[in-house]
């Protein structure tokens, strides 16, 4: 089934993939990540000016990377503001979205928050480095095929 964003989408001619409805009604479209920067702008000028957040995750070990952004469209006088889910893809290998900080700036920590637990680089994002983890850190903690450091090899060659 097919959302109001979807269909208005698919009139301007934007290229997209419905992904349904989350089980609060919000319409999930994903967007290739070539198409993401262009479409995000887009909608910003269509009304999605506040970008509540955004996350990221692993799909299954050795697969895919997803960059998840949840958008709301609020007008004055609208009492329920429109929501929309997107999802952006990415492959393990080297998992490059574009950044969408200057469209949102709120995104800022957000996307340093993804690439640090997950290791997707944000393109033209301004500061883009480690916010939880220390510089020296190896390896993106939330990946599911990551191998944890055994902490008390480490302990004890100090």
């Amino acid at each position: 089934m097919q959302g109001r964003l979807s269909a208005w989408l698919v009139k301007h001619g934007l290229i997209h993939r419905s992904l349904g409805f989350d089980y609060q009604g919000t319409e999930t479209l994903q967007i290739k990540p070539e198409d993401w920067h262009s479409i995000a702008v887009i909608l910003y000028v269509y009304g999605y000016n506040y970008l509540r957040s955004q996350c990221a995750y692993d799909v299954a070990p050795g697969g895919l990377l997803a960059s998840v952004y949840h958008l709301t469209r609020i007008e004055y006088g609208v009492d329920q503001p429109e929501e929309v889910c997107i999802k952006v893809f990415a492959p393990r290998r080297n998992p490059r979205i574009p950044s969408v900080f200057w469209v949102w700036k709120s995104v800022d920590f957000q996307e340093r928050e993804s690439y640090d637990m997950l290791g997707i680089s944000y393109d033209n994002h301004p500061r883009l480095k480690r916010i939880l983890m220390p510089e020296s850190w190896i390896g993106w903690p939330l990946r599911k095929d990551y191998i944890a450091p055994n902490f008390y090899e480490i302990q004890d060659a100090h």
